[in-house]
């Protein structure tokens, strides 16, 4: 099936392509509300094929979660496109998704039908699709937190940009705490423990603590605006670690935490 990819890949780029040059005009709005949501639709369709053809769910390997960012990330913009009508959000967000899918396509994977018995588990799919929901909202995020810091560099930051921002980290956050507490009741399940402090689990654990902080400081410091946005872009880098830096890390080769190639 992963041979296919290429075709349903091509679609969801010249939409999504399309959709990002119409997507600033107010004459071709339909155009892009209609490329966007195609795009989105192919990568749906060649999802769920892939799952049919590996008999298993698509969320093994790094690549297989790649797919999924892609798709969360088209889905979280066009959502928070309608929503609050910000146009340049539907932008990065497809910019972001093409780039994970290109990603794909330039390292393409081995997809073996087999699971491992802990991945066997009622816990496995929703533990990993909110943690891609999570990563994609906290990714658009960041898109916005270097927005902002350019905006503070203009002279240019409007308090209604800052709210909405933290609103997209709150909404993130809670996905991500959701996705820890699945992590620690499959890890019950699966190895007797809730939490072994495995090298995933504690960069799974920093993630959550440094958005934390964040939510901390928007809230009860009075910390400027470029010092929190600093404080995201951070979280941000610490969350791209835990998601697949982390299979560098020698002291991780050892861990069930590691994706298969």
């Amino acid at each position: 099936m992963w041979h296919n990819f290429e075709i349903f890949a091509i679609i969801s780029l010249a939409t999504w392509i399309l959709a990002i040059g119409t997507s600033l005009s107010d004459k071709l709005g339909k155009i892009a509300n209609l490329t966007a949501i195609l795009g989105t639709l192919s990568l749906a369709v060649f999802i769920v094929l892939l799952w049919t053809n590996l008999q298993r769910p698509p969320l093994r390997t790094l690549g297989e979660t790649r797919l999924w960012y892609s798709f969360f990330l088209a889905i979280s913009g066009y959502v928070i496109f309608k929503r609050w009508k910000i146009k340049l959000m539907l932008m990065y967000s497809l910019g972001m998704a093409i780039l994970f899918l290109l990603l794909n396509y330039l390292n393409p994977e081995i997809h073996s039908k087999t699971l491992m018995p802990a991945l066997q588990s009622i816990w496995f799919v929703p533990h990993v699709i909110v943690y891609m929901i999570a990563y994609a909202l906290l990714g658009l995020s960041a898109l916005y937190g270097l927005l902002g810091l350019y905006a503070i560099r203009k002279d240019n930051l409007k308090e209604d940009f800052v709210l909405k921002t933290d609103n997209i980290v709150y909404i993130g956050f809670g996905f991500l705490t959701l996705g820890l507490i699945f992590g620690a009741l499959w890890a019950k399940e699966a190895w007797g423990h809730y939490w072994t402090w495995d090298p995933k689990e504690t960069w799974a654990f920093l993630t959550w603590a440094v958005y934390l902080i964040h939510i901390h400081f928007r809230i009860k410091s009075n910390l400027s605006h470029k010092s929190v946005f600093l404080i995201l872009m951070f979280a941000f880098v610490v969350l791209l670690i835990c998601w697949f830096g982390i299979n560098y890390l020698p002291a991780a080769q050892n861990s069930v935490h590691v994706y298969s190639s």
